[in-house]
């Protein structure tokens, strides 16, 4: 497969998995929260499907399309090392989604470089929020939730947060 199917492939995934995520936490309280902001795409889908939402967003460094600019109350600026724990003391474990689009495209080098995120990702979100990435993420609190059908093996992956206990 060429890296442009592949590319589509993966968008199109992508496009069912938050359009899943968005109805599934209907009507629960809690943020939302966008981990890799990139050029702006997924940002801007989940402020459509998720209108009047709290979507805080968290990105090293801006690339983004103007028009999918985040509010700067809602833009976490730096290495997410830091930007997350911050957010976290401030928010606790509020997010009933995560949405986690942070990789660099390449698996060997995110399983080393990222590491520390699903350890993060687990002390921001709820009891019982979905988590989303586009790789896998391995925590004992994260739990392998089923993906809606059409999405391949593979492509996308989703979480529930597990209540402590």
């Amino acid at each position: 497969m060429s890296r442009l199917d592949s590319f589509i492939r993966r968008l199109e995934a992508q496009r069912l998995v938050l359009n899943w995520a968005a109805a599934a936490i209907s009507g629960r309280d809690g943020l939302v929260l966008e981990l890799g902001l990139g050029n702006g795409r997924t940002y801007d889908h989940l402020r459509e499907i998720l209108p009047g939402r709290a979507i805080h967003v968290f990105e090293r460094k801006l690339s983004v399309n103007p028009r999918s600019m985040p509010p700067d109350d809602r833009l976490m600026l730096g290495d997410m090392r830091e930007t997350l724990p911050e957010f976290g003391l401030r928010h606790g474990r509020a997010a009933v989604l995560v949405h986690v689009d942070a990789t660099t495209g390449v698996p060997e080098r995110d399983r080393v470089e990222l590491a520390w995120l699903p350890g993060h990702v687990a002390a921001l979100a709820a009891d019982e929020a979905l988590v989303l990435a586009g790789a896998g993420l391995e925590h004992p609190r994260l739990r392998p939730a089923a993906l809606p059908e059409g999405v391949p093996a593979g492509r996308y992956f989703a979480y529930r947060r597990v209540t402590e206990g």
